[in-house]
């Protein structure tokens, strides 16, 4: 569900789904003030019971100790109910909340309230659940489908201008992968969206969460090759993210950086024109995102890469693109390749 100033439709939404009746919020402290106690009323005002779980901000929350502690809080809470989680704030939170769902009595229903960009357009969407580990990303987690998504554009107002780049990130690539309409549309009113303009918001945020609920459907586990274009950026990203050790670069930034070295790669095997990548990195910048590599070393970036999903008994794996709007898959890149283009960005 899209739509400006829904969150408090979120009972309504849940009303034919049998989920349970004993919600269990997971959130972090700057949320539940902003938004938690609203959603708490309005489901006690439904005939809801609800507890509120707090965890830590940042993508250190992703870690086994806190989805431990989670379990153990919910178990010792969960005595003749009859629990559904809601996974109420970010990427880190939905991943998180919804991975602890996956295993908690090997599974749970849980419902995702995406409350950035990012979450919005695409951790909340397809049912990839996670936590992290110090060799890379999302090396532990489920395919677990949440059974609803509500997407409240109104919340985006309290998010920073850093928060809002790191979504249009993954909007950008969502135009790269697939839609060279919505790449041109965010090119001509990305401005916009840092001024909140609601037609613009609701666009946009529909349109990609479209883009990864078909893209999944047709290939939800990733064993078809389709969903693997979803992580365009993502490789060269994900070791970027790791090497700064989580706390340097967040997620939208090092994706963006990510897209860079990938559309590099591109232009390197003849698969992208210059004047295709130029048009991405103009965007990239435009948005405010970042335009270098800083204070991480390329033989530590090499290091995580191979611990990236995508690879496979030692062959490498990127997503490039073709044209805007088009990719595809290529194994086996030579390393001076890969390198060439992570020292483009590199200072």
């Amino acid at each position: 569900m899209v739509g400006h100033g829904i969150l408090d439709q979120v009972p309504a939404f849940l009303k034919n789904l049998g989920l349970g009746k004993d919600a269990v919020i997971i959130t972090h402290a700057s949320i539940e003030n902003l938004y938690g106690k609203k959603l708490s009323a309005s489901l006690k005002k439904a005939g809801y019971s609800v507890k509120i779980f707090q965890v830590p901000e940042g993508e250190k929350s992703k870690s086994a100790p806190c989805a431990l502690r989670l379990l153990k809080q919910i178990s010792a809470y969960d005595v003749d109910k009859k629990i559904f989680v809601i996974a109420l704030g970010g990427g880190v939170v939905g991943d998180l909340a919804g991975f602890v769902a996956a295993i908690y009595k090997r599974g749970v229903p849980y419902v995702q309230v995406p409350t950035t960009l990012l979450a919005q357009i695409d951790s909340s969407i397809g049912g990839k659940t996670a936590i992290d580990l110090e060799k890379g990303k999302n090396l532990v987690g489920a395919f677990y489908q949440p059974s609803l998504v509500v997407a409240d554009t109104g919340v985006l107002k309290t998010l920073s201008a850093r928060q809002i780049r790191n979504g249009l990130a993954e909007a950008i690539k969502y135009g790269i992968i697939r839609d060279p309409k919505l790449f041109s549309f965010i090119e001509a009113n990305y401005q916009k969206f840092f001024n909140n303009d609601v037609k613009v918001l609701n666009f946009i945020v529909l349109r990609c969460a479209a883009i990864k609920a078909t893209v999944v459907a047709a290939d939800e586990k990733e064993t078809k090759g389709l969903r693997t274009i979803l992580n365009f950026g993502h490789t060269a990203g994900h070791a970027v993210e790791a090497a700064g050790r989580y706390n340097q670069y967040h997620h939208g930034e090092a994706v963006g950086l990510g897209m860079r070295v990938a559309a590099r790669i591109s232009v390197l095997k003849g698969l992208l024109s210059v004047a295709d990548e130029n048009r991405l990195n103009q965007l990239i910048s435009a948005v405010g995102l970042p335009e270098k590599i800083k204070n991480v070393r390329l033989p530590k970036i090499m290091d995580l890469m191979k611990h990236d999903k995508k690879f496979t008994a030692g062959r490498n794996r990127f997503v490039l693109a073709t044209r805007i709007g088009q990719v595809k898959v290529v194994t086996d890149i030579p390393a001076n390749i890969i390198t060439q283009a992570i020292q483009a960005y590199l200072t």
